[in-house]
């Protein structure tokens, strides 16, 4: 009987993954991330800060604090962005540095898988943005002749 390594099984189950299937935990994953808080969060943490239409979120990588990110992300509930930071945090694609100062100081950054993956992410964000007038003239046309 032939055994195998553990990453022997770990590349197994890589080849195994198909989001088409209902169990496979790369749902989850996708789910995650295809969340507009994640999206926005993984864009404000490679942001120069601004709200300015095209603001560069393609800068180097950079630290928030969490009261950074709350003004930066307009809309945004402090129980969302918590969760949304904590998942970040699970999965990975973000650290949380807590400094011991007075009150205490915590920043959130991109990890190298986070970076890995705003970049994809950049480019939706991006193409949102390019395509909302069509998106918009798309929508009211349906709407007219649906109603």
């Amino acid at each position: 009987m032939a055994t195998s390594t553990a990453a022997q099984k770990r590349a197994q189950a890589k080849v195994e993954y198909d989001a088409f299937l209902a169990q496979c935990p790369s749902r989850k994953l996708l789910d995650r991330i295809a969340d507009k808080w994640v999206a926005l969060v993984l864009a404000a943490l490679r942001s120069n800060g601004s709200h300015q239409f095209g603001a560069d979120c393609a800068g180097e990588p950079r630290s928030m604090r969490y009261s950074e990110l709350s003004r930066l992300l307009a809309g945004v509930s402090q129980k969302m962005l918590t969760q949304t930071l904590r998942s970040l945090e699970r999965d990975g694609l973000i650290t949380r540095t807590v400094v011991p100062t007075v009150p205490v100081t915590v920043t959130y950054e991109l990890t190298g898988l986070g970076l890995s993956l705003h970049q994809m992410m950049r480019g939706l964000k991006d193409w949102a943005e390019t395509h909302m007038d069509d998106v918009l003239a798309n929508r009211a046309t349906y709407d007219n002749r649906v109603a």
